[in-house]
């Protein structure tokens, strides 16, 4: 048991031996010994009083203590000493100045300083923990130099999650040019930002920042990086993990647990040189490199062996320079290395000096943020650029020389654009007069396109805005590759933005899409009648020409397996936010079989289906197998079955009967993964060949539900709740419809812990499977590829 004292502060002789702890007076922050994973290895360290998990600084990182035996003093002289068992000195601070009546505090902020008791002035601290970070930089830390003395403050990662000891991974302000943040290993430079614009290091993309303000101090004594927070209610933390990545993490109060704002190294464009020199990296879903204007590649099946990179100049003569060379605008760009920076110019001197200076391949604005002021350069090869994703409003503008040719090339391309596009906005105005003409002319007679178009634009059909083609390819950046955030059976989804800032997700239909007008009007007609706060919005539709698209509100925190699935991720689940999700989904799917205007049969009821708002709220989504059940209609058949295997119930599976207990057993199936954090298909047990379903069964009539549950809700689960969904879950999970529960009661069962459940039955497909260690079995397969969720990317 540990015990803390009342205080925040010790003076000298006295001691914070292992098992005690300091608190800061806000009860902010804690200091302690600590142990992780299996080892007894100890450390002293700072951690957030909230989470205790979370450490932020670890004092004796290179030297952990053995054993329970050591403790922290103050000396006389101010040095603040970490001894053993043996009183050996495993770290002691240093100070050239020696207080009168030193005293060592953990102050609010996390950083724990030695004073002197009667100077609260942080200029005159003796030593603080904040100039010695680990992996965690804080509000009030400093990341850079002091200048006068080279001191240098950096973060380097833990070398794992259970090992604080000095990683491969350090974060730094690189300040040789123009500053910089770089990732480094011993052995190389692994990730650079780019050079700081006065707003933020141009190469980090980040969505719309709402949670911190970047700074970077240059002064006569110091240069350094810092952040301030816009809320002081707002917990936040920059961390440098183990993996290589930077990190921003938000504390969430909802979930007790932290969320990722942003990770940097976003994609492998911003591995350091990834496409060699005068060359620009884009990412999309294959890496692609491109040499700039003026330049090719030497061997065009070169780009995948990085010592070969290598793109030259067409033409390599001096000439070129006297003879109409110009500059060619790269827009959105990470900017290269730098080789020669001025303040003082602004950007139209900046293009004089380059192009008289035949030496100088391109130039760019230094300040982004004040009228494009100052003046960067490059004399050399441009080493380290990407293209910028459109979803991000980071990126610089650079200007490229170019030979006379090229400006030429680039002449001409405008001038067609400008012609396609003229063209492209009479012809629209014509089809969409003839359209009109037709839907008036024919209503129920016509092609199929134009009934489509009639079906959608009755009232009694749909409830949703109808919205044009062009309209809808502003808001994606014309459907780029860079805004593609999704892909499944119906087709591409996208991310956009309306000129409003609504944030939206665009799903395709696909040419190639196994699933086509009749998915699209059955999801346009049944969902936009549709409002619950459990399901997600259909905005609108697009049936312009042969387009067929749907518009939803953009969920951020993508889908529920998203999280459940995956190792990391999961920890951000509390017990009590995964109790809250099914509770939302209950609801959503009580709301389509009972409460709404319709009686829906969902279909296709899976976890990569149940979309996740900004505040973790579940949202069901794609209706395109949904079915309108009649008020007197008990169960239908069908010839045609479709739907995730995993999730389909075993009368719907084998002989094509589905009613609304099929959505009870799809949600019976998802209680279980969502306790469990596994996949019910492709479950694997030394033991057995069941699936997970069938692993659950099987502890509940041993005694051991609980065995069921993800390891990683053992700190925050109310054993009461986590038994009742698992019973509740195996009673959805039955193998006959006529003993599963109505949503109704589902709702009821799971809301009242009163109240006293029924006995579970075996569950559906309770046979032992051939083993198998296909690991792609795990993942969702789809009887008819249409296993589509509108599958959202978080913002980072």
């Amino acid at each position: 048991m540990e015990l803390s004292f009342a205080i925040d502060m010790i003076i000298p002789k006295q001691f914070i031996r292992d098992g005690e702890t300091l608190i800061s007076s806000s009860q902010s922050f804690e200091l302690g010994f600590f142990s992780l994973g299996n080892s007894k290895n100890r450390y002293l360290g700072v951690w957030y009083k909230i989470s205790p998990e979370t450490i932020v600084w670890v004092a004796n990182r290179k030297d952990p203590i053995p054993d329970r035996q050591g403790a922290l003093t103050i000396s006389d002289n101010g040095s603040l000493v970490l001894i053993n068992q043996d009183k050996s000195i495993i770290l002691s601070s240093n100070s050239s100045r020696v207080p009168e009546n030193p005293v060592a505090q953990l102050l609010d902020s996390g950083n724990l300083v030695i004073r002197d008791s009667n100077d609260m002035n942080p200029e005159n601290y003796m030593w603080q923990s904040f100039d010695h970070p680990s992996d965690t930089l804080l509000e009030g830390m400093k990341l850079g130099w002091n200048l006068k003395t080279k001191f240098e403050r950096q973060l380097t990662s833990w070398k794992s999650e259970d090992d604080p000891s000095p990683g491969e991974f350090s974060l730094s302000l690189n300040i040789s040019g123009v500053p910089q943040l770089v990732i480094t290993t011993p052995l190389k430079i692994s990730v650079r930002s780019g050079p700081w614009n006065v707003l933020q290091f141009g190469g980090i993309p980040l969505t719309s920042n709402k949670v911190f303000k970047p700074v970077l101090v240059h002064t006569e004594f110091e240069l350094y990086y810092a952040w301030k927070p816009f809320d002081n209610k707002v917990i936040t933390r920059l961390l440098m993990s183990s993996s290589g990545h930077m990190q921003r993490l938000v504390w969430d109060e909802r979930i007790r647990g932290w969320s990722i704002v942003f990770s940097w190294p976003y994609d492998k464009c911003d591995n350091y040189a990834q496409c060699g020199a005068n060359a620009y990296c884009i990412a999309s879903e294959t890496l692609e490199c491109m040499c700039l204007k003026g330049y090719e590649s030497k061997s065009q099946d070169e780009w995948d062996t990085p010592d070969t990179k290598k793109c030259v100049k067409k033409s390599p003569t001096e000439s070129d320079c006297r003879n109409g060379e110009g500059f060619l605008k790269l827009e959105r760009m990470k900017l290269p290395e730098v080789n020669w920076s001025n303040q003082s110019m602004n950007i139209k001197e900046c293009y004089a000096e380059c192009l008289k200076n035949c030496s100088c391949r391109a130039y760019a604005a230094l300040n982004e943020g004040e009228g494009s002021s100052g003046c960067l350069m490059w004399f050399t090869d441009l080493i380290d650029m990407k293209l910028c994703s459109t979803r991000f409003k980071w990126g610089q503008d650079i200007f490229m020389r170019v030979p006379a040719s090229e400006l030429a090339k680039e002449l001409s391309k405008k001038k067609i654009i400008k012609i396609i596009v003229s063209v492209s906005t009479v012809s629209s105005i014509l089809i969409f007069g003839l359209v009109s003409w037709k839907i008036w002319k024919k209503k129920n007679k016509g092609n199929e396109e134009v009934q489509t178009l009639i079906v959608l634009e009755n009232k009694e059909d749909t409830e949703v805005p109808i919205f044009n083609f062009a309209t809808l390819a502003a808001a994606t950046n014309y459907f780029s590759n860079a805004s593609m955030i999704g892909q499944g059976g119906f087709g591409p989804v996208y991310k956009g933005k309306f000129s409003d800032e609504l944030e939206i997700a665009v799903k395709r239909l696909s040419k190639q899409s196994g699933q086509g007008l009749e998915e699209f009007k059955n999801e346009a007609s049944i969902i936009g009648k549709l409002q619950h706060r459990n399901l997600v919005a259909l905005i609108g539709i697009c049936t312009e020409g042969d387009e067929r698209m749907l518009i939803y509100e953009y969920m951020p925190n993508k889908s529920l397996d998203y999280f459940i699935f995956d190792r990391e991720r999961r920890k951000l689940l509390s017990w009590q936010k995964r109790f809250e999700i099914i509770i939302g989904i209950a609801r959503g799917l009580l709301y389509l079989h009972q409460d709404s205007k319709l009686q829906i049969v969902h279909r296709d009821l899976k976890t990569s289906n149940i979309l996740l708002d900004s505040d973790m709220n579940p949202k069901i989504s794609d209706f395109g197998l949904a079915r309108i059940f009649k008020s007197d209609a008990k169960e239908v058949n069908t010839k045609r079955v479709v739907g995730t295997y995993g999730y389909m119930s075993p009368e719907y599976a084998t002989d094509g009967t589905f009613s609304f207990k099929s959505d009870v057993y799809s949600f019976g199936v998802l209680l279980m993964e969502i306790i469990s954090g596994r996949r019910n298909r492709g479950f694997h047990h030394f033991e057995h060949h069941h699936n997970l379903l069938g692993h659950a069964w099987l502890l509940w009539n041993d005694g051991r539900a609980l065995e069921l549950m993800d390891k990683y809700l053992e700190q925050s689960f109310i054993e009461s709740q986590v038994r009742r969904c698992i019973q509740v879950g195996l009673l959805c999970a039955q193998k006959f419809p006529e003993n599963r529960p109505e949503m109704s009661s589902v709702v009821f069962m799971l809301a009242n812990e009163e109240v006293v459940l029924p006995q579970p039955r075996e569950p559906g497909f309770f046979t032992e499977r051939g083993f198998s260690t296909d690991t792609s079995s795990s993942k969702d397969k789809s009887f008819t590829g249409n296993a589509l969720s509108v599958t959202v990317e978080e913002g980072r």
